[in-house]
């Protein structure tokens, strides 16, 4: 027992040590501080905007305006029976080229890297710890050190700079999509790679349908403007399912639209389903979260909740002198390690 249990703690300390300590990262969402309000134009954007009482009373204002006539509820279903043929479409009038390549991904969540190539557990007793446990079972990235999946990949502006950067470590990404347009493009890119990426198509609000690898045996999944674009009421059921996918110490990563972010205010009359869930022009929809509610999905879940920030930003138009405010929520949510009681 007492060999088990210092072989555990070993094992949490190196997966610690591939975190952030405290509440925030080393690099938390960005270092522009805006300390003089005369310089507000010299940058495109500036982190860590606190909003004066004036400003949050207009935003409550202007969403609670876009709010008061809600889609009928007959008409409502379309845009979630519909979801996958709406993203379909935008998939296939855009073509990848409507969102960039995240270049902030490593900065934001460095436990994306392997270690392997630069990650913070190099060294080789590291690894040793951060290797998955074996699992008798024939599955794309069965023999990799690090399994990475990410839901609702989109055309693959995280998948492919991803696959440059696991390229030749011990390391596989899965990805998916429930759009099979999107899940072409990510297949039909020059960078992507059959033997470190698994592109598949999956509705993760399906919660009966199998993934390409076992139950808890991922080590990180990412979850990036995804959750937003889901019926409210299937969120929580969508995180529990991947929640089960994880291992021990295993983490979620997300990223997503923050309440009362400029592009919820934009939303005219008539576009709102319910509460803070709106659908676009082009039928597909987004809702916009609290820290409490990220919180409530993710721990709920089951999940540790290791950093939950709210990221607020004043986007700069220079040209034409206009300053606008954009909100998002950052978390991090870890499976928690389960002693055995056995001798």
């Amino acid at each position: 027992m007492r060999t088990i249990l210092k072989l555990t703690v070993r094992g949490v300390r190196c997966i610690l040590s591939r975190l952030y300590s405290g509440g925030r990262p080393p690099a938390p969402l960005g270092g522009r501080i805006l300390t003089n309000p005369d310089d507000v134009f010299q940058h495109n954007m500036w982190d860590h905007v606190q909003w004066n009482e004036e400003e949050r009373e207009m935003a409550q204002q202007k969403a609670e305006e876009n709010s008061k006539h809600k889609i009928p509820v007959e008409e409502q279903t379309k845009y979630d029976r519909d979801a996958n043929k709406y993203w379909d479409r935008f998939y296939e009038m855009h073509h990848g080229k409507f969102f960039r390549n995240r270049s902030w991904l490593f900065t934001e969540f460095p436990e994306l890297l392997p270690p392997d190539v630069g990650g913070i557990c190099s060294s080789e007793k590291s690894q040793e710890y951060c290797s998955s446990p074996p699992i008798c079972a024939s599955f794309p990235g069965q023999h990799a050190d690090l399994r990475i999946l990410e839901v609702g990949c989109g055309a693959g502006n995280s998948v492919h700079p991803i696959i440059n950067t696991i390229r030749g470590s011990k390391a596989f990404l899965y990805c998916c999509d429930f759009s099979s347009r999107a899940i072409e493009l990510v297949q039909e890119h020059p960078d992507y790679d059959h033997a470190v990426c698994h592109a598949f198509v999956r509705d993760i609000c399906d919660t009966t349908s199998p993934f390409p690898f076992p139950p808890g045996s991922l080590d990180i999944i990412l979850v990036v403007f995804v959750l937003s674009a889901i019926h409210p009421a299937r969120a929580q059921g969508v995180v529990n399912s991947l929640a089960g996918c994880l291992k021990q110490g295993g983490i979620v990563l997300f990223r997503d639209y923050g309440r009362y972010d400029l592009s919820q205010l934009r939303f005219k009359k008539g576009q709102c389903l319910s509460d803070n869930f709106y659908t676009r022009q082009d039928g597909t929809c987004v809702y916009f979260f609290t820290k409490d509610e990220v919180h409530n999905l993710f721990s709920n879940a089951g999940l540790e909740e290791l950093q939950n920030l709210e990221d607020r930003r004043l986007q700069v138009n220079r040209g034409k002198k206009v300053v606008m405010h954009r909100v998002w929520m950052q978390s991090k949510y870890r499976k928690p390690y389960r002693l055995s009681s056995s001798v």
